[in-house]
């Protein structure tokens, strides 16, 4: 069991890793206010409306029909960290949970039987057989 569960949750904990340090780049073209392209990581494609604008004769820069946007949301740079980031009840508590946790884990030793030196009673005469109880 124990190993069927770590099977699936190394990957998953990998995973989780690489996305959140991971920065990620969101570009959009937007022509007359309509979203025409959205891209991840690189730029994106645009309409072709101001390749058509300075073939025509027309400034593009009078025109503002097509605007770019993008956003970048940053990963986490520093993984590191110390026992002494996390405040006091952080680290009662993770020194509490590791603790049991791991407590789970362990051999559980049966105590010992405090008759077990004793032989059993001899038995002289059968109880059973001069009372004449029997289980049905």
């Amino acid at each position: 069991m124990k190993q069927k569960i770590l099977q699936w949750l190394s990957p998953f904990m990998a995973l989780t890793v690489m996305l959140s340090t991971i920065s990620w780049t969101v570009d959009k073209h937007l022509c007359m206010g309509r979203v025409m392209d959205v891209s991840l990581f690189v730029e994106a494609e645009d309409c072709g409306m101001a390749d058509a604008l300075s073939n025509s004769g027309q400034d593009s820069m009078m025109n503002h029909c097509c605007d770019d946007e993008s956003f970048t949301l940053s990963g986490q740079e520093d993984l590191t960290l110390t026992w002494l980031d996390f405040d006091l009840d952080q680290q009662v508590f993770l020194f509490a949970f590791s603790h049991s946790y791991l407590d789970l884990y362990s051999p559980q030793v049966e105590p010992p039987a405090p008759h077990e030196e004793y032989p059993p009673p001899l038995l002289v005469k059968d109880i059973h057989i001069l009372d004449q109880v029997f289980l049905i």
